[in-house]
């Protein structure tokens, strides 16, 4: 395989440094280094905005051999968002060539036109070690003689810049469904309006409580949860009128603020597509996508509410709902996009709610 030849650097806020060669687009980027494990999807992954502001660093070690698919109108596109949401990209091996009767562009072209730079050639294997064992950190991506950004980003509430500005109104039925877009990905409200509903898409501290619906779902989205206190506030204010609530990964921390419960960061986070969740009190083990950082803590969890699922690797939550409310919220995404779809049936369940 040709690669680039210019050559390139990953520099952790440890001062561990991880050699590579350029591709994608030239420029250096400061954010935070987190790994995905999954095989397949980083056309999905890539524009999903609960990666906005970090870099992203794939574990499997052949990434764009299927190149970047076609963009088609509105919510038909391949993409989970309508650009390239990652800081910056670093594989072991990338493909300059690609193969698959959908694709338009190779993944080198596609970072270059969202002006997103990329490593090829890094030991992602030690990388991901490195992660594992000190935790997600602080990272910069360059090339000799560029002037690193030393230290932390600007310490920027990353949400409003992933949520729509103005609700948008996408008619599919009777019964309306509020979308608190926190960081929504295009494959939420795809599987809602595939439901037959209404989804009445807002921005994320849009005071929505006393318009018109029928339920409400809270999107996922990048960052701590306790920065969206204008959120919070309006889910404890839903949650009086005990009408259908649905959160999904960052919707699922908010619920469990919302409800009184706490939150806390991960060392190294969920970001793959083979994460085994366990339902509570059943024998089955469902295999979902993920992608965050930070978790809820069921032991703090108020009186009516109980974990509904769990991480079978690490003991997480990955679930919570009320004993006799139609609450209920997931820290996984039924919705998948990429990954196994075995949990797109809560979609059903929430239909069924309102």
């Amino acid at each position: 395989m040709t690669t680039h030849d210019r050559s390139a650097r990953l520099r952790l806020a440890d001062g561990a440094v991880f050699p590579g060669h350029a591709f994608g687009f030239p420029a250096t980027v400061a954010g935070e280094v987190v790994f995905n494990t999954g095989m397949v999807g980083y056309p999905e992954a890539l524009t999903d905005p609960s990666y906005t502001g970090q870099i992203l660093v794939c574990t499997y070690p052949l990434i764009g051999n299927y190149g970047v698919p076609g963009q088609r109108n509105g919510l038909a596109a391949a993409f989970e968002s309508d650009r390239i949401q990652v800081a910056g990209l670093i594989v072991a091996d990338v493909s300059l060539h690609y193969h698959h009767w959908s694709a338009t562009k190779s993944l080198t072209a596609w970072l270059y036109e969202h002006r997103v730079p990329a490593l090829t050639g890094v030991d992602t294997r030690a990388l991901t070690k490195h992660l594992r064992q000190e935790g997600s950190m602080l990272g910069t991506l360059c090339t000799p003689g560029d002037e690193p950004r030393e230290g932390a980003p600007p310490a920027t509430h990353p949400v409003p810049l992933v949520s729509v500005r103005q609700p948008v109104v996408y008619p599919g039925g009777k019964r309306r469904v509020v979308v608190v877009d926190c960081g929504c990905k295009h494959s939420i409200i795809r599987s809602l309006l595939a439901r037959g509903v209404t989804v009445i898409r807002v921005p994320w501290d849009y005071d929505f409580v006393d318009t018109t619906w029928d339920g409400v779902v809270l999107s996922n989205g990048p960052g701590d949860p306790k920065q969206c206190t204008a959120t919070i506030t309006h889910v404890q204010r839903a949650m009086a009128k005990r009408a259908p609530l649905f959160g999904i990964c960052l919707g699922h921390q908010l619920m469990a603020l919302a409800a009184g419960a706490d939150t806390y960061k991960l060392k190294f986070g969920h970001r793959s597509q083979n994460q085994p969740c366990r339902e509570v009190g059943t024998p089955r083990c469902y295999i979902t996508s993920q992608n965050h950082g930070y978790a809820v803590d069921e032991r703090t969890l108020p009186p009516g509410w109980e974990p509904w699922f769990v991480n079978a690797n690490d003991g997480t939550n990955e679930g919570i709902r009320h004993r006799s409310l139609p609450f209920m919220s997931v820290q996984f995404h039924p919705e998948a996009a990429p990954g196994p779809v075995d949990t797109q049936g809560l979609f059903d369940l929430f239909g069924a709610m309102l």
